[in-house]
């Protein structure tokens, strides 16, 4: 009991004569050399600012538009609104590092990052597997997709996703913050993520990065299950009606979604694993490697998910035309122009 006493009063005497850290510095990539700074950040800040564009015309475009208020493109807006959020929150501070040396956040805004990252970072989990679910429907149980899939409840769903990813974000929070943070308050992230920040802490925190852990695998491997699934299913019902002519369109929308929905979960839980086990992983390749899985498929998803649907090709044609009616009409076959000048004509 003495032991146990002296052991504890050791330990808070040496966490008393250690500053409280007040901020934290995002080192990036932290064996980056200063003359690749500007290219890295130039990089950073075209994905940034094409996923700004892209995901807020998506969104602009689907709630003004009446004829996109159907279930899939409800789940589309949910998901760029997710994707906008996130690197509105994630992106800046890094790009400022880079351009103005200014690597540090505040203590409150690392820990309100966190929550953002793990909540955002669920939330798309869950909408990326509703809408595996929704292409399920549609391809098939065509016939029944009305019936089975309404505004009303894709609605509700997304509801139900943006709330329990909150809780999610959350609970990662509160298992990091409690933590003493009094020494270290490097981060080698380009954001306050738990398992970036929790290894900063006075005492062990293994307790703590196994809860995070759990939390995180079950996120990301149940949704990834119920996906995998849908799309097995899928490839199932495309290969049975090979000989209807829809198929190749089908198999090959099928493809494109696999390699956005690969990119998200795959490196992600890779870079789960292999922080559990006893492999130090280089410090740049753990960083490129959440790029890869956080970044690239927000600027992937309005294109594959989204741009690449007949409708909203449609309505951008109609916008762009109306914009600039001359280059349409330059665009034009001779065809075309001769048939819209004979009714003209007449």
């Amino acid at each position: 009991m003495s032991i146990h006493l002296s052991v504890e009063k050791t330990m808070t005497i040496s966490m008393s004569n250690q500053t409280m850290v007040t901020e934290f510095i995002l080192l990036g990539f932290p064996g980056l050399q200063a003359n690749f700074f500007l290219p890295v950040s130039f990089a950073m800040f075209f994905e940034f600012i094409i996923s700004l564009l892209a995901n807020s015309t998506v969104i602009t475009i689907i709630i003004l538009r009446e004829q996109l208020h159907h279930p899939m493109y409800i789940i589309i807006a949910n998901l760029a609104l997710s994707d906008l959020i996130y690197d509105t929150i994630a992106l800046p501070k890094i790009i400022a590092k880079y351009w103005f040396g200014a690597g540090s956040i505040s203590f409150n805004w690392c820990f309100f990052q966190l929550f953002c990252v793990h909540s955002l970072g669920s939330l798309d989990s869950f909408i990326i597997m509703l809408m595996a679910i929704d292409r399920y429907v549609a391809i098939c149980k065509p016939l029944r997709y009305h019936s089975i899939i309404s505004n009303k409840l894709v609605t509700l769903l997304c509801c139900l996703f943006w709330l329990f990813a909150f809780l999610i974000g959350l609970a990662m929070t509160l298992i990091a913050v409690q933590l003493p943070y009094c020494g270290l308050n490097r981060v080698k992230n380009c954001v306050c993520a738990s398992p970036a920040v929790i290894v900063l802490a006075c005492v062990d925190a293994s307790l703590e990065r196994k809860k995070g852990f759990i939390i995180s695998m079950c996120v990301h491997l149940l949704p990834l299950a119920v996906i995998i699934l849908s799309y097995i299913l899928i490839i199932r019902v495309v290969h049975l009606s090979a000989n209807n002519g829809n198929w190749q369109k089908a198999f090959y929308t099928c493809t494109t979604h696999l390699i956005v929905i690969g990119l998200f979960f795959i490196p992600r839980l890779f870079l789960y694993i292999i922080n559990q086990i006893p492999v130090m992983l280089d410090a740049d390749v753990n960083m490129l490697i959440v790029f890869l899985f956080t970044f690239i498929p927000h600027l992937a998803n309005p294109i594959i998910f989204c741009l690449r649907t007949k409708e909203i090709r449609c309505i951008l044609r109609q916008m762009f035309s109306s914009i600039c009616p001359r280059t349409e009409h330059r665009f034009r076959t001779p065809v075309q122009r001769h048939g819209i000048s004979i009714l003209k004509g007449h």
